[in-house]
């Protein structure tokens, strides 16, 4: 989750990915979003049937505290092709620590929960102390490693902490993960990919003034770059100013498929094998 983002929209004219069978062949994924959130609660079975309609076949509804994990849970279990991930916010680690990786591993075991997180270091608002958030993150890796699933990295104004603390966790043990919705350095993106680190795209990739950003995403490998809304946050051209919902990482996807040189085809073809290559425990459509 990350709140707050620039106004603006791109050069592009950005249309709508178009009717597509949720499982058909072009399935788009949004790796990062949050259905229990009120403003996507409030309409849950609309929203999700809106992302059927969109050609997305699968979506990742995260968790931000322990203590709302199992209205997460309860989300994901009632919708196929719905998953859900657990953790603590960066900005809830005062508040709700984890205290060690027990908990978390706990909810890992059952079988709707692919992903640990989102969790990591946010110094832009300092929600938590800092050595409350570090502190819970290294209990995340802890459950990442313990558990064999993705993590799911939040930072933001801290890219060096971010990747020291994943370097130190790698050389203890392996775990592999996503930096989520990255908008962060070139040297951050170099560094998770050495890691052997996937990176999350969404909104912020359509947007105006989003040009370095966009340079960074062509140069960077296509075999780890995962689409993401991270709704009902960071809603993309066309839809700025508006509630942001996983149909809408259709139109991350058609920005993506110009900024490869492709066609959106390629584009969900890519990323949704990505998707499914990372996160082992999702069922893929159909």
């Amino acid at each position: 989750m990350r709140e707050g983002d620039g106004g603006g929209g791109w050069g592009y004219q950005v249309e709508s990915f178009g009717p597509v069978h949720p499982w058909g062949a072009r399935v788009l994924v949004d790796s990062h979003c949050h259905l229990d959130f009120p403003q996507l609660a409030e309409d849950e079975e609309a929203v999700v049937s809106r992302a059927r309609a969109a050609g997305v076949g699968v979506m990742l509804t995260i968790s931000m505290r322990l203590s709302t994990f199992a209205r997460v849970l309860a989300l994901a279990e009632r919708h196929d092709g719905v998953y859900c991930a657990t953790g603590v916010h960066p900005h809830q680690a005062g508040e709700e620590g984890p205290d060690g990786a027990a908990p978390l591993i706990a909810n890992a075991a059952h079988p709707k929960v692919i992903g640990i997180g989102e969790a990591g270091l946010d110094y832009f608002y300092d929600a938590s102390p800092r050595a409350a958030q570090a502190a819970g993150f290294r209990a995340h890796i802890e459950a990442a490693q313990e558990t064999g699933l993705p993590l799911i990295v939040h930072t933001r104004d801290a890219d060096d902490d971010t990747a020291r603390m994943l370097e130190e966790g790698l050389a203890r043990a392996p775990f592999g993960g996503v930096i989520h919705c990255y908008s962060s350095s070139p040297e951050l993106g170099r560094r998770a990919v050495a890691m052997g680190f996937h990176l999350g795209i969404g909104g912020i990739l359509t947007f105006k003034r989003s040009d370095a950003l966009r340079a960074t995403v062509a140069d960077l490998p296509r075999d780890r770059i995962l689409l993401e809304t991270d709704s009902p946050y960071l809603a993309p051209v066309p839809m700025r100013g508006r509630t942001n919902e996983p149909a809408h990482v259709a139109h991350v996807a058609r920005v993506l498929a110009e900024v490869w040189g492709t066609d959106t085809d390629e584009v969900a073809r890519r990323t949704t094998e990505n998707f499914f290559r990372l996160f082992t425990r999702a069922s893929r459509p159909g």
